[in-house]
């Protein structure tokens, strides 16, 4: 019988918050999550926080109360793919690590559309965090809108971006995969949840993600409501929020309906 896989659930900050503010969400986090025991017990979590605050908010979590209640990993919105050298302005995985980091997010659409990175920068960035010891995130996804049954599409995509990634990452690595479809990122209408469910199932089936010997686990980080995040609960394996999950209270209520009703392991 396989092992039930542990629901993930993450929230990045962007740039929305402040130093103080970042340090104040991560106390009101683990205050709100703690109160729920379940949530405590069967749920990862992670906070992908600025590179600034980095190195403060994981000490602070350490010498937290709540630090051996719950299983939450401090980590990084970026890396540079090299660990050392003369790469100005760029922030080190190698540094990361020293100072805490444990999961870093690779390929954001913001980074590929704002800074023009492409899969085999994102590949390097991934090999990176992982060399160090971290959990490389990979954010995939289509970019335009398929036309009528174009999961099939959505999925091509996507193992183009996966395979190009998990090639250079050690077979044995944790990796986690955030699918959003990137025209759906501040579109009137969002992706429909029974598209979402079976791109990420299409997903979890390609060969190159089957074949691998170390945990792999499908987020959906697409932006929605609470009842988008109920309807794609049994194609993925957990959420990735970011503006949205800055309200501890709408986390809290959330992840109270979405994973503790039906049960936090799949």
């Amino acid at each position: 019988m396989a092992v039930p896989v542990r629901r993930l659930v993450g929230v990045q900050t962007k740039m929305y918050l402040s130093h103080a503010q970042t340090q104040a969400y991560l106390d009101a986090l683990t205050t709100t999550l703690s109160k729920t025991p379940p949530l405590a017990s069967q749920v990862d979590f992670f906070l992908l926080v600025d590179h600034i605050s980095l190195a403060a908010v994981a000490s602070q979590w350490k010498a937290s109360p709540h630090h051996g209640a719950l299983r939450l990993r401090i980590g990084a919105q970026d890396t540079s793919p090299e660990d050392h050298g003369a790469f100005t302005g760029q922030v080190s995985a190698a540094v990361l690590a020293e100072v805490g980091c444990e999961i870093v997010m690779v390929g954001h659409a913001e980074r590929r559309r704002i800074f023009g990175e492409d899969d085999g920068l994102v590949a390097r960035k991934a090999a990176a965090a992982a060399r160090n010891g971290m959990v490389p995130l990979v954010c995939v996804g289509e970019v335009t809108r398929p036309e009528a049954g174009g999961v099939e599409a959505a999925v091509a995509a996507c193992r183009a971006q996966i395979e190009t990634v998990v090639a250079a990452v050690p077979e044995e690595a944790e990796v986690v995969l955030a699918y959003e479809p990137v025209w759906a990122i501040g579109a009137e209408e969002p992706a429909a949840a029974e598209y979402v469910v079976a791109v990420a199932r299409g997903i979890k089936g390609l060969e190159c993600v089957r074949a691998r010997r170390g945990l792999v686990r499908v987020v959906y980080g697409g932006s929605a409501g609470p009842g988008m995040f109920e309807g794609v609960k049994d194609g993925v394996d957990g959420l990735f929020m970011a503006r949205f999950g800055l309200d501890v209270g709408v986390v809290g209520g959330l992840l109270g309906r979405w994973l503790l009703r039906d049960g936090c392991s799949r």
